[in-house]
C-alpha cells in the first residue's frame, strides 16, 4: 500500500517503522526536520519536511495515489483539517485522524471520518483495570459498543456458538482454546476451559449479563 503519515511524533514514527518493515510504501511528513530522527536507520520510506495541510505539498507527497492517509500530529485542528482534505478533496480510500478531545472526536466521527481518540481509549482501559471488569469499550472507537471476555465454564460446555448467540443479542467473535485464539464458527463446540470473546451494543448488555450470570 501507498501510505502517507502526517506527524512524525511517537505514534507516527512507530507506525511508519512498522508499515515500512512490512514492505509498504510509506511517506511521512513533519514540519520539523529533526522529528525524523525517531525513525531510526531501519526505516526505508520517504521523509518530507513541510505542511501536511497544503494541497500542493500533499500532491508532491503523492496523495493522489495514496491508499491510506493518517493525520497524527499533536494538534486536533491540523489532524481534522488534513483528514478532511485527504477524504473529501483527494478521495483517499482510508483516512484516519488522531484527536485528543473526546467530544470533538465523536462529532467528527459522525461526519464519516475515522477518528482515533487516545484519550478515550486510555480512559476506557484504565476504567477496566480499576473495575476489574469483564466488559470493556477499549477495543472499539464507539462508546455504544462493548466487548467482553468470559470463561465458557460448565454452563456452556458442549454447546455450539450459534446456540449460545441464537437471539442476536450479542456476537461471539472468537474463542480461545488451549491458549490459541480461533475465529468463532457457528458450529464450533465449546469446552469448559474455553474463553469467549464477544461484542454487544450497550442497550443489550443487561441481556448479556443475565445470560452469563454476571453481577
Amino acid at each position: 500500500m501507498y501510505v502517507i503519515i502526517v506527524g512524525c511524533g511517537r505514534v507516527g514514527s512507530k507506525l511508519a517503522q512498522i508499515l515500512s518493515l512490512e514492505g509498504h510504501d510509506v511517506v511521512i511528513v513533519d514540519k520539523e526536520q529533526s522529528a525524523f530522527r525517531r525513525l531510526g536507520e531501519s526505516f526505508n520510506g520517504l521523509t518530507m519536511c513541510g505542511n501536511g495541510v497544503n494541497l500542493n505539498f500533499l500532491k508532491t507527497a503523492g496523495i493522489e495515489k495514496a491508499e491510506v492517509f493518517c493525520a497524527l500530529t499533536n494538534g486536533d485542528n491540523r489532524n481534522l483539517v488534513a483528514a478532511q482534505i485527504a477524504k473529501k478533496i483527494f478521495k483517499v480510500p482510508k483516512v484516519f485522524a488522531r484527536v485528543y478531545d473526546p467530544q470533538r472526536a465523536e462529532i467528527f466521527a459522525t461526519a464519516g471520518l475515522s477518528i482515533l481518540s487516545g484519550t478515550m481509549l486510555f480512559a476506557s482501559m484504565l476504567r477496566d483495570k480499576i473495575m476489574d471488569s469483564k466488559f470493556s469499550t477499549c477495543l472499539a472507537e464507539a462508546s455504544d459498543l462493548w466487548v467482553f471476555r468470559l470463561n465458557a465454564g460448565e454452563k456452556f460446555a458442549g454447546k455450539t456458538v450459534n446456540k449460545i448467540a441464537a437471539n442476536n443479542d450479542f456476537s461471539i467473535i472468537a474463542v480461545i482454546k488451549n491458549g490459541e485464539t480461533q475465529l468463532a464458527r457457528p458450529d464450533m463446540k465449546l469446552e469448559k476451559t474455553d474463553v469467549i470473546l464477544g461484542a454487544a451494543q450497550r442497550e443489550k448488555m443487561e441481556t448479556v449479563r443475565k445470560k452469563f450470570n454476571i453481577d
